[in-house]
């Protein structure tokens, strides 16, 4: 059986030693024969709703953390870009390079990002048609050599989408199951169970969410089919510093990964 992809960890790194702690707790899923695990944090946060709200420690310091926990634990690591000058610097660290939903018709940043060797996720955009999203993965396919937007072409050039919800009138998403098997004619597809349930701007000038429905909508996911995982995750949702109301606990994710890995093998 193909292993299950998972990218898992906190929104933002917050520093070392807080990232640390979220890093040991991921140890046995990261570790299971069964999964290809990445861990997900992201150094910057370039679109958060008001200028106030905590965006990272910014990229040196950020890709150095990541650097550590990659060296320390011997993770592959994800995270995102915002722009193109960023593309070069985090591909030093960076096994995945992730294009933000708000980015994903970004062309010059998507066309930079696949000019490296790394995996390219690009996030399905809140305001997308799932349909559409295959010329955002052209973008990557012909700059890498390809010609066409079909699984097997992107599974082999390495590039990947992500289904993380869509607009539902004002401060709600929803996730129509469908987008999961269109999109999937066109690339791996991962589903980011946390950000599906934000409810944008229902914070007070941030996002807030109910993370209580992300463990139900991973497992739909799973039984209609999905090659992996989005979760945003932290010892301590109360109280991180970006995206905490809608983040699962690092504590209940293996129990929500045994579900998902043996949902996956009925399938």
């Amino acid at each position: 059986m193909t292993k299950l992809i998972l990218m898992a960890g906190p929104c933002v790194v917050e520093g070392l030693d807080k990232i640390k702690i979220i890093a040991k707790d991921l140890k046995t899923i990261a570790n299971n024969p069964k999964i290809d695990f990445y861990f997900k944090a992201s150094f910057d946060k370039a679109n958060r709703t008001s200028l106030e709200n905590f965006r990272g420690i910014g990229i040196k310091e950020g890709l150095k953390v990541l650097n550590e926990i990659k060296k320390e634990f011997g993770y592959k690591i994800i995270t995102d870009i915002h722009e193109c000058y960023q593309v070069e610097l985090a591909a030093e660290v960076a096994d995945i390079l992730q294009i933000p939903a708000l980015l994903c018709r970004q062309t010059d940043l998507i066309v930079e990002s696949s000019k490296t060797d790394k995996i390219i996720n690009i996030k399905k955009g809140q305001f997308m048609n799932p349909i559409d999203m295959q010329y955002a993965i052209l973008k990557a396919i012909k700059t890498r050599g390809g010609e066409n937007a079909d699984y097997e072409t992107s599974k082999r050039l390495n590039v990947w989408l992500t289904e993380r919800g869509s607009s539902f009138g004002y401060g709600n998403l929803v996730v129509d199951m469908r987008s999961l098997i269109i999109m999937r004619k066109f690339a791996p597809v991962i589903f980011d169970a946390t950000h599906s349930v934000q409810m944008p701007g229902m914070g007070g000038g941030k996002s807030s969410g109910d993370s209580s429905f992300a463990p139900i909508l991973a497992r739909a996911a799973a039984a209609v089919g999905v090659d992996g995982y989005f979760i945003e995750t932290h010892n301590d949702p109360k109280n991180a510093l970006s995206d905490g109301s809608n983040m699962i606990a690092s504590k209940d994710i293996d129990s929500l990964l045994d579900t998902l890995i043996k949902i996956k093998e009925l399938v």
